[in-house]
């Protein structure tokens, strides 16, 4: 199987994403793709038991992408090995009547994981920079004090947000949050052959929406809006990765990878040492269990 470096993947400079691949071959067959991403997987899990009882860091974990490009199922696949007590997955949708009653970023920063957890976000604070963008007519459901029509939604109003979202990860960051921010690049042809799928199959039904329809005929327009916030937000301490996800197992596996490469570069982070005394006195505390 074809080995690969994840820094091709990250974004580090200005990017054009026509002219990045939405397929990556790995030359190998699905089998052994699936193979090699269990593998780390089983890695990653133990990574996990060990960031939780060093507790000093928190891991989020954002994942972008259009409709159907895999974001459910690669987070099935990929966490599968984790203890649930050390992960939370959280997939926002429309905001709330609450949600909307406090700053965009709001029920982001309270979704946070522990020092310690895991979290991922099934779609992310960049929908603030996405679909907001591509409508800016939902911006004026936020109620904004300083927007009372469209024409106050321009570009003036997504820098300020561009900035905020800048600022709001580098303070996580600052206080030991590792950020990856995974945009699952699909192209347009392998989306319909999946919504075509849902439709035709009577168990993926319930995935489907006429609005994934109405959104697809906005494909430019959301492609231009990813392309800007992928090249104004990748910085070094929140860095994005564009992932070629027409095959999934492939992005899988991509993802896991770039994931345990990086962790595995934190030295720092390791199982804690028992107590002096405690280990001093192992023997007489299997002692006193046996002879109960």
């Amino acid at each position: 199987m074809k080995k690969i470096d994840i820094n091709q993947f990250k974004v580090t400079e200005k990017i054009q994403l026509k002219n990045i691949s939405t397929h990556f071959d790995l030359k190998a067959d699905k089998k052994r793709i699936e193979s090699e991403l269990e593998e780390i997987r089983e890695k990653l899990g133990d990574f996990q038991n060990t960031i939780y009882a060093h507790g000093k860091y928190a891991v989020l974990i954002c994942i972008q992408g259009m409709d159907t490009a895999g974001k459910d199922s690669l987070i099935r696949e990929v966490f599968k090995d984790f203890n649930t007590r050390g992960i939370v997955v959280h997939s926002f949708k429309v905001p709330t009547e609450l949600e909307l009653n406090h700053d965009y970023l709001w029920r982001h920063y309270i979704a946070l994981p522990a020092r310690g957890k895991f979290g991922i976000f099934n779609r992310t604070h960049y929908e603030n920079v996405l679909v907001t963008r591509v409508h800016p007519g939902y911006i004026l459901g936020e109620n904004l004090p300083d927007v009372h029509s469209i024409d106050d939604v321009n570009e003036a109003f997504w820098d300020k947000r561009f900035d905020q979202i800048n600022d709001f990860e580098k303070h996580i960051a600052d206080n030991g949050t590792v950020i990856f921010k995974f945009f699952l690049h699909l192209s347009k042809d392998e989306q319909k052959n999946r919504l075509l799928r849902r439709l035709r199959k009577a168990d993926k039904h319930w995935k489907f929406s006429p609005g994934d329809l109405r959104e697809r005929k906005l494909w430019d327009d959301y492609q231009r809006c990813y392309e800007d916030a992928l090249n104004r937000t990748s910085n070094d301490h929140a860095p994005w990765y564009t992932i070629p996800a027409d095959d999934k197992p492939t992005a899988r596996y991509i993802v896991a990878k770039i994931l345990y490469d990086t962790l595995i570069q934190y030295k720092d982070i390791i199982e804690p040492e028992l107590d002096a005394g405690i280990k001093a006195n192992l023997d007489t505390y299997i002692d006193e269990l046996k002879n109960e």
